[in-house]
């Protein structure tokens, strides 16, 4: 069943381009047979101490301006690596304007964020959230400098970035803090649902039948359902019809509704990361089927295309510990 299923998703597996394929000092987790190695860029290739950094700032708080929101806050384990809310107030009260998405199998990606083009590489994205502008999430915009004094200041800091960047005596610098997430990040695999492992129930079986049927497949394609291309949808950009509002609420200031084109999300662990869509108001992944692809579900029976998409759920992904919080206290002897 396992290479039936394959065969209806259309699975192949794209690697990103730019980088140099694998690290011979890193091996890489949880990869099955027939999963080539993750290619990663030529300037950040992958070692345990970068991997243990990013995922210590990850966690921490340290990278908002006013010490309140760290990347875990948005990007919570258990949601998928979503937050479960519509979408995230950053640290000046401006309200978000997408749906915080899971994140999965990012090692492969080579396009980011609903709606950007030009953002091609895990270290780009972090830039999004850190030192955006519409709206603001984190706030680091203008405070890149204040960032690097906080953590060189900081004696476990200055000893993580020695580490795992042996060859930058200077430790901390905005760069680096892009290049330490974006490694860790790319160690968030997941190939462990019933999906992966052949295991559907016979309404699974069903709903993975009529996933391709109904066209599902036709962008939702490849081994974590997403071609990783930007579609018209026929959604409102942002809740509503005329995209003035968002959830009752005005936009920030200076906010440019975009056109009503967005990403194809991931659907691995799609059950975890709702509400769903670009704006977070569909509140269950049936209303979220129904909002944007109603005319493809003549004669489907959705309790079988829910069942299908239950199945990506990884269990092991929500609970894998290296995926975590770190540790309380520094790792290293700072003495």
């Amino acid at each position: 069943m396992r290479a039936g299923i394959a065969a209806i998703v259309g699975i192949t597996w794209v690697l990103a381009t730019g980088g140099v394929a694998g690290q011979p000092s890193w091996r890489w987790p949880h990869l099955p047979a027939g999963i080539a190695a993750p290619t990663v860029p030529i300037d950040n290739g992958m070692n345990a101490a970068k991997v243990a950094l990013g995922r210590r700032l990850f966690y921490d708080r340290a990278l908002s301006r006013d010490g309140s929101m760290a990347c875990a806050d948005c990007h919570q384990q258990s949601h998928g690596f979503s937050d479960g809310q519509p979408t995230h107030v950053g640290v000046t009260g401006d309200m978000g304007v997408r749906n915080v998405p899971g994140l999965t199998n990012l090692a492969w990606r080579s396009g980011f964020t609903w709606t950007e083009a030009g953002i091609t590489s895990l270290e780009a994205q972090a830039m999004v959230p850190m030192t955006g502008t519409k709206p603001v999430e984190m706030g680091m915009a203008g405070y890149e400098a204040q960032l690097t004094q906080r953590l060189n200041a900081d004696p476990c800091y200055r000893l993580l970035f020695l580490r795992a960047f042996p060859k930058a005596p200077d430790g901390a610098n905005y760069v680096r803090v892009t290049q330490a997430l974006g490694a860790f990040q790319r160690t968030m695999i997941s190939f462990g649902s019933p999906h992966d492992r052949g295991m559907l129930t016979p309404l699974a079986q069903k709903g993975a039948a009529q996933f391709a049927a109904a066209g599902c497949a036709t962008c939702h394609s490849g081994p974590d359902l997403t071609d990783g291309q930007v579609h018209y949808v026929g959604t409102a950009a942002l809740g509503e019809a005329d995209g003035s509002l968002y959830g009752g609420k005005p936009l920030p200031p200076g906010f440019e509704p975009p056109p009503e084109q967005f990403r194809t999300p991931s659907l691995r662990n799609v059950a975890m990361t709702g509400p769903w869509l670009h704006d977070g108001q569909s509140p269950s992944m049936d209303a979220a089927i129904r909002r944007h692809a109603a005319a493809q579900l003549a004669g489907v029976d959705m309790s079988a295309l829910l069942a299908f998409l239950d199945s990506l759920t990884d269990p092991d992904f929500l609970t894998n510990k290296d995926l975590g919080p770190p540790p309380a206290g520094c790792p290293v002897n700072v003495g």
